[in-house]
Protein backbone atom coordinates (compact mmCIF):
# COMPACT_ATOMS: atom_id res chain seq x y z
CA UNK A 1 0.00 0.00 0.00
CA UNK A 2 1.01 3.64 -0.45
CA UNK A 3 1.63 5.95 2.50
CA UNK A 4 2.78 9.52 2.99
CA UNK A 5 5.64 9.56 5.48
CA UNK A 6 8.31 11.82 6.96
CA UNK A 7 11.74 10.54 7.98
CA UNK A 8 13.00 14.06 8.66
CA UNK A 9 11.04 17.16 9.55
CA UNK A 10 10.18 19.59 6.77
CA UNK A 11 7.37 19.69 4.21
CA UNK A 12 9.95 18.90 1.52
CA UNK A 13 10.57 15.58 3.31
CA UNK A 14 6.97 14.40 3.01
CA UNK A 15 7.31 11.48 0.59
CA UNK A 16 5.01 8.88 -0.95
CA UNK A 17 6.25 5.39 -0.21
CA UNK A 18 5.26 1.74 -0.47
CA UNK A 19 4.72 -0.28 2.71
CA UNK A 20 3.23 -3.67 3.45
CA UNK A 21 -0.41 -3.63 4.46
CA UNK A 22 -0.65 -4.00 8.26
CA UNK A 23 -2.68 -6.65 10.07
CA UNK A 24 -4.89 -5.70 13.04
CA UNK A 25 -4.11 -7.08 16.46
CA UNK A 26 -6.92 -8.33 18.69
CA UNK A 27 -8.31 -4.85 19.52
CA UNK A 28 -7.59 -3.07 16.23
CA UNK A 29 -9.45 -2.44 12.99
CA UNK A 30 -8.01 -1.94 9.53
CA UNK A 31 -9.68 0.83 7.54
CA UNK A 32 -9.48 1.21 3.78
CA UNK A 33 -9.26 4.99 3.66
CA UNK A 34 -11.62 6.75 1.26
CA UNK A 35 -10.73 10.33 2.24
CA UNK A 36 -8.75 12.31 4.78
CA UNK A 37 -8.57 15.99 5.66
CA UNK A 38 -5.66 18.12 6.79
CA UNK A 39 -5.29 20.31 9.86
CA UNK A 40 -2.87 22.96 11.08
CA UNK A 41 -1.61 20.40 13.58
CA UNK A 42 -0.53 18.13 10.70
CA UNK A 43 1.40 20.99 9.12
CA UNK A 44 3.19 21.76 12.39
CA UNK A 45 4.11 18.11 12.97
CA UNK A 46 5.48 17.70 9.45
CA UNK A 47 7.48 20.93 9.66
CA UNK A 48 8.84 20.07 13.12
CA UNK A 49 7.28 23.10 14.85
CA UNK A 50 4.80 21.17 17.00
CA UNK A 51 5.49 21.83 20.72
CA UNK A 52 5.60 18.11 21.55
CA UNK A 53 8.43 15.88 20.31
CA UNK A 54 7.37 13.39 17.65
CA UNK A 55 9.00 10.08 16.69
CA UNK A 56 10.41 9.52 13.22
CA UNK A 57 9.69 8.02 10.80
CA UNK A 58 6.03 8.96 11.01
CA UNK A 59 2.87 8.70 8.93
CA UNK A 60 1.06 11.97 9.76
CA UNK A 61 -2.66 12.69 9.84
CA UNK A 62 -5.53 12.06 12.23
CA UNK A 63 -8.74 12.71 10.25
CA UNK A 64 -9.92 9.99 7.88
CA UNK A 65 -13.07 8.20 6.77
CA UNK A 66 -13.34 4.82 5.12
CA UNK A 67 -14.50 1.22 5.33
CA UNK A 68 -13.50 -1.42 7.86
CA UNK A 69 -11.88 -4.30 5.94
CA UNK A 70 -10.45 -6.35 8.82
CA UNK A 71 -11.04 -6.61 12.56
CA UNK A 72 -9.06 -8.06 15.43
CA UNK A 73 -10.28 -11.14 17.29
CA UNK A 74 -11.53 -9.18 20.33
CA UNK A 75 -13.05 -6.20 18.52
CA UNK A 76 -16.66 -5.66 19.64
CA UNK A 77 -17.66 -2.28 18.22
CA UNK A 78 -17.17 -2.89 14.49
CA UNK A 79 -17.55 -5.49 11.77
CA UNK A 80 -16.21 -5.66 8.23
CA UNK A 81 -18.01 -3.27 5.93
CA UNK A 82 -18.75 -0.59 8.54
CA UNK A 83 -18.24 2.98 7.33
CA UNK A 84 -16.20 4.79 9.97
CA UNK A 85 -14.42 8.01 10.81
CA UNK A 86 -11.26 8.12 12.93
CA UNK A 87 -10.71 9.99 16.21
CA UNK A 88 -7.54 11.88 17.10
CA UNK A 89 -7.53 11.10 20.85
CA UNK A 90 -7.73 7.33 20.65
CA UNK A 91 -7.77 6.62 24.41
CA UNK A 92 -9.99 9.50 25.58
CA UNK A 93 -13.45 7.94 25.68
CA UNK A 94 -15.41 10.17 28.08
CA UNK A 95 -15.19 12.60 30.97
CA UNK A 96 -12.04 14.54 31.73
CA UNK A 97 -8.88 13.86 29.80
CA UNK A 98 -5.58 12.68 31.26
CA UNK A 99 -2.06 13.39 30.05
CA UNK A 100 -1.79 9.76 28.98
CA UNK A 101 -5.04 9.84 26.99
CA UNK A 102 -4.39 13.16 25.29
CA UNK A 103 -0.88 11.99 24.39
CA UNK A 104 -2.14 8.95 22.47
CA UNK A 105 -3.03 10.74 19.25
CA UNK A 106 -3.21 9.63 15.64
CA UNK A 107 -0.67 11.21 13.34
CA UNK A 108 1.87 11.65 16.12
CA UNK A 109 3.03 9.93 18.17
CA UNK A 110 0.74 7.14 16.91
CA UNK A 111 0.79 6.00 13.29
CA UNK A 112 -1.43 8.33 11.25
CA UNK A 113 -3.95 8.07 8.44
CA UNK A 114 -2.26 9.66 5.42
CA UNK A 115 -2.28 6.25 3.76
CA UNK A 116 -4.40 3.92 1.66
CA UNK A 117 -5.05 1.82 4.78
CA UNK A 118 -5.15 2.99 8.40
CA UNK A 119 -4.72 0.75 11.43
CA UNK A 120 -6.38 2.04 14.61
CA UNK A 121 -7.58 0.74 17.95
CA UNK A 122 -11.35 0.16 17.94
CA UNK A 123 -11.72 3.06 20.41
CA UNK A 124 -10.20 5.32 17.77
CA UNK A 125 -13.13 5.26 15.35
CA UNK A 126 -16.88 5.84 15.12
CA UNK A 127 -19.58 5.04 12.59
CA UNK A 128 -20.70 8.20 10.84
CA UNK A 129 -24.21 9.20 9.63
CA UNK A 130 -25.15 7.80 6.24
CA UNK A 131 -26.11 11.20 4.82
CA UNK A 132 -22.45 12.24 4.89
CA UNK A 133 -19.98 11.37 2.14
CA UNK A 134 -16.55 10.01 3.16
CA UNK A 135 -15.05 13.35 2.17
CA UNK A 136 -17.45 15.19 4.47
CA UNK A 137 -16.97 12.74 7.33
CA UNK A 138 -13.19 13.10 7.12
CA UNK A 139 -13.46 16.79 8.08
CA UNK A 140 -15.03 16.08 11.49
CA UNK A 141 -12.49 14.57 13.94
CA UNK A 142 -10.50 17.70 14.81
CA UNK A 143 -12.26 20.82 13.53
CA UNK A 144 -15.89 19.87 14.16
CA UNK A 145 -15.27 18.19 17.52
CA UNK A 146 -13.21 21.17 18.70
CA UNK A 147 -15.99 23.59 17.73
CA UNK A 148 -18.59 21.38 19.43
CA UNK A 149 -16.64 21.10 22.68
CA UNK A 150 -15.87 24.84 22.74
CA UNK A 151 -19.51 25.82 22.26
CA UNK A 152 -21.49 23.25 24.15
CA UNK A 153 -19.25 21.42 26.62
CA UNK A 154 -17.06 24.24 27.87
CA UNK A 155 -19.08 27.39 27.16
CA UNK A 156 -22.50 25.76 27.67
CA UNK A 157 -23.88 27.99 24.93
CA UNK A 158 -27.52 29.13 25.16
CA UNK A 159 -29.69 29.97 22.12
CA UNK A 160 -30.11 33.55 23.36
CA UNK A 161 -26.36 34.20 23.40
CA UNK A 162 -24.03 35.78 20.84
CA UNK A 163 -21.06 33.87 19.44
CA UNK A 164 -17.99 35.42 17.81
CA UNK A 165 -15.81 33.44 15.40
CA UNK A 166 -12.49 34.43 13.85
CA UNK A 167 -11.89 33.91 10.16
CA UNK A 168 -13.21 31.10 8.00
CA UNK A 169 -11.03 28.09 8.74
CA UNK A 170 -12.39 24.66 9.62
CA UNK A 171 -13.11 25.25 13.33
CA UNK A 172 -14.65 28.67 12.75
CA UNK A 173 -16.96 27.52 9.95
CA UNK A 174 -18.10 24.50 11.94
CA UNK A 175 -18.75 26.75 14.95
CA UNK A 176 -20.87 29.02 12.76
CA UNK A 177 -22.92 26.09 11.45
CA UNK A 178 -23.39 24.48 14.86
CA UNK A 179 -24.29 27.69 16.69
CA UNK A 180 -26.76 28.79 14.02
CA UNK A 181 -28.44 25.38 14.01
CA UNK A 182 -28.75 25.73 17.79
CA UNK A 183 -30.44 29.12 17.40
CA UNK A 184 -27.63 31.44 18.54
CA UNK A 185 -26.57 34.61 16.78
CA UNK A 186 -23.08 34.48 15.26
CA UNK A 187 -20.77 37.37 14.46
CA UNK A 188 -17.44 37.01 12.68
CA UNK A 189 -14.23 38.87 11.96
CA UNK A 190 -12.41 38.48 8.66
CA UNK A 191 -9.71 40.14 6.58
CA UNK A 192 -11.46 39.16 3.33
CA UNK A 193 -14.59 40.84 2.02
CA UNK A 194 -15.33 37.83 -0.20
CA UNK A 195 -15.03 35.36 2.67
CA UNK A 196 -17.07 37.67 4.86
CA UNK A 197 -19.92 37.48 2.36
CA UNK A 198 -19.68 33.69 2.35
CA UNK A 199 -19.85 33.66 6.15
CA UNK A 200 -23.04 35.69 5.92
CA UNK A 201 -24.47 33.20 3.45
CA UNK A 202 -23.85 30.49 6.05
CA UNK A 203 -25.73 32.48 8.67
CA UNK A 204 -23.38 35.04 10.24
CA UNK A 205 -25.43 38.12 11.14
CA UNK A 206 -22.50 40.55 10.82
CA UNK A 207 -18.85 40.37 9.74
CA UNK A 208 -16.25 42.89 10.92
CA UNK A 209 -13.52 43.67 8.38
CA UNK A 210 -10.31 43.68 10.45
CA UNK A 211 -8.35 45.42 7.69
CA UNK A 212 -10.54 48.47 8.28
CA UNK A 213 -11.11 47.97 12.00
CA UNK A 214 -7.88 46.91 13.69
CA UNK A 215 -9.53 47.42 17.09
CA UNK A 216 -12.29 45.09 16.02
CA UNK A 217 -13.55 44.59 19.56
CA UNK A 218 -15.12 48.05 19.37
CA UNK A 219 -17.23 46.95 16.40
CA UNK A 220 -18.23 43.74 18.16
CA UNK A 221 -19.43 45.75 21.16
CA UNK A 222 -21.31 48.13 18.89
CA UNK A 223 -23.04 45.24 17.11
CA UNK A 224 -24.09 43.78 20.46
CA UNK A 225 -25.45 47.06 21.88
CA UNK A 226 -22.35 47.47 24.04
CA UNK A 227 -22.64 44.04 25.67
CA UNK A 228 -19.93 42.11 23.84
CA UNK A 229 -19.96 38.49 22.67
CA UNK A 230 -20.96 35.80 25.17
CA UNK A 231 -18.81 33.09 23.58
CA UNK A 232 -15.67 33.69 21.51
CA UNK A 233 -13.60 31.10 19.65
CA UNK A 234 -10.05 32.48 19.44
CA UNK A 235 -8.10 30.59 16.79
CA UNK A 236 -5.55 33.35 16.11
CA UNK A 237 -3.69 33.59 19.41
CA UNK A 238 -1.01 36.18 20.04
CA UNK A 239 -2.27 39.76 20.37
CA UNK A 240 -5.69 38.62 19.18
CA UNK A 241 -6.36 37.16 22.61
CA UNK A 242 -6.43 40.59 24.27
CA UNK A 243 -8.83 41.80 21.56
CA UNK A 244 -11.04 38.81 22.35
CA UNK A 245 -11.01 39.65 26.06
CA UNK A 246 -11.97 43.25 25.25
CA UNK A 247 -14.78 42.01 22.98
CA UNK A 248 -16.22 39.69 25.63
CA UNK A 249 -19.48 40.17 27.46
CA UNK A 250 -19.62 40.11 31.26
CA UNK A 251 -18.86 36.53 32.33
CA UNK A 252 -18.11 35.71 28.71
CA UNK A 253 -16.32 32.51 27.78
CA UNK A 254 -13.35 32.46 25.42
CA UNK A 255 -12.20 29.19 23.87
CA UNK A 256 -8.46 29.41 23.25
CA UNK A 257 -8.00 27.10 20.28
CA UNK A 258 -5.19 28.19 17.98
CA UNK A 259 -1.94 30.10 17.77
CA UNK A 260 -1.80 31.13 14.13
CA UNK A 261 -0.42 34.58 14.92
CA UNK A 262 1.83 33.64 17.84
CA UNK A 263 2.16 31.01 20.56
CA UNK A 264 2.65 33.77 23.17
CA UNK A 265 0.14 36.37 24.28
CA UNK A 266 0.17 39.42 26.53
CA UNK A 267 -3.16 40.06 28.23
CA UNK A 268 -4.34 42.88 30.47
CA UNK A 269 -5.48 41.38 33.77
CA UNK A 270 -7.80 44.31 34.68
CA UNK A 271 -9.91 43.53 31.60
CA UNK A 272 -10.41 39.99 32.87
CA UNK A 273 -11.18 41.14 36.40
CA UNK A 274 -13.62 43.74 35.15
CA UNK A 275 -15.68 41.29 33.10
CA UNK A 276 -15.20 37.97 34.92
CA UNK A 277 -14.25 36.48 31.57
CA UNK A 278 -13.14 32.83 31.43
CA UNK A 279 -10.36 31.48 29.21
CA UNK A 280 -10.60 27.78 28.36
CA UNK A 281 -8.02 25.86 26.38
CA UNK A 282 -9.79 23.61 23.88
CA UNK A 283 -8.11 20.71 22.11
CA UNK A 284 -10.57 18.40 20.35
CA UNK A 285 -12.54 16.09 22.70
CA UNK A 286 -13.53 12.62 23.83
CA UNK A 287 -15.36 9.82 22.05
CA UNK A 288 -18.52 10.83 23.92
CA UNK A 289 -18.13 14.40 22.66
CA UNK A 290 -17.77 13.13 19.09
CA UNK A 291 -20.83 10.90 19.48
CA UNK A 292 -22.88 13.85 20.74
CA UNK A 293 -21.70 15.91 17.78
CA UNK A 294 -22.72 13.21 15.29
CA UNK A 295 -26.24 13.07 16.77
CA UNK A 296 -26.55 16.85 16.43
CA UNK A 297 -25.21 16.86 12.86
CA UNK A 298 -27.67 14.19 11.76
CA UNK A 299 -30.60 15.89 13.47
CA UNK A 300 -29.89 19.17 11.68
CA UNK A 301 -28.46 17.60 8.47
CA UNK A 302 -25.42 19.86 8.61
CA UNK A 303 -23.05 19.47 5.66
CA UNK A 304 -19.36 20.25 6.26
CA UNK A 305 -17.89 22.99 4.07
CA UNK A 306 -15.09 21.73 1.82
CA UNK A 307 -13.18 24.24 -0.30
CA UNK A 308 -11.04 21.81 -2.28
CA UNK A 309 -10.55 18.09 -2.87
CA UNK A 310 -7.19 16.73 -4.08
CA UNK A 311 -6.17 13.26 -5.25
CA UNK A 312 -3.99 11.09 -3.01
CA UNK A 313 -0.84 11.95 -4.94
CA UNK A 314 -1.64 15.66 -4.60
CA UNK A 315 -1.10 15.97 -0.84
CA UNK A 316 1.84 18.44 -1.17
CA UNK A 317 -0.34 20.67 -3.38
CA UNK A 318 -3.14 20.36 -0.84
CA UNK A 319 -0.81 21.73 1.86
CA UNK A 320 0.15 24.60 -0.43
CA UNK A 321 -3.55 25.35 -0.80
CA UNK A 322 -3.96 25.08 2.96
CA UNK A 323 -1.28 27.76 3.44
CA UNK A 324 -3.57 30.27 1.70
CA UNK A 325 -6.29 30.16 4.38
CA UNK A 326 -9.04 28.06 2.79
CA UNK A 327 -12.71 28.61 3.52
CA UNK A 328 -13.59 25.48 5.46
CA UNK A 329 -11.65 22.29 4.89
CA UNK A 330 -9.17 20.82 2.37
CA UNK A 331 -9.67 17.11 1.71
CA UNK A 332 -7.76 14.30 0.01
CA UNK A 333 -9.83 11.68 -1.82
CA UNK A 334 -8.39 8.24 -2.50
CA UNK A 335 -9.58 6.32 -5.55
Amino acid sequence: MKVWQIKEFGMENLTLEEQSQPEPNEHEILIRVSAFSINYRDKMIIEGTYPIAMPLPLIPGSDAAGEVVAVGAKVKRFTKGDKVVTRMHVQWTEGKASYEATGATLGGPLRGVFAEYALVHEDGALKYPSYLTPEQASTLPVAAVTAWVALFKHAKLQPSEDVLIQGSGGVSVFALQLARAFGSRVLAISRSKEKGERLKELGASDVVDTTQHTSWEEQVRSLTSGKGADVILDVIGGDSLQHSIAASAFEGRIAVIGAIESVAATILIPWMLGTNVSLQGTSVGSRQDFENLLVFLEKHQISPVIEAVYPFEGLPKAFQHFDHSPFGKVVIKIG
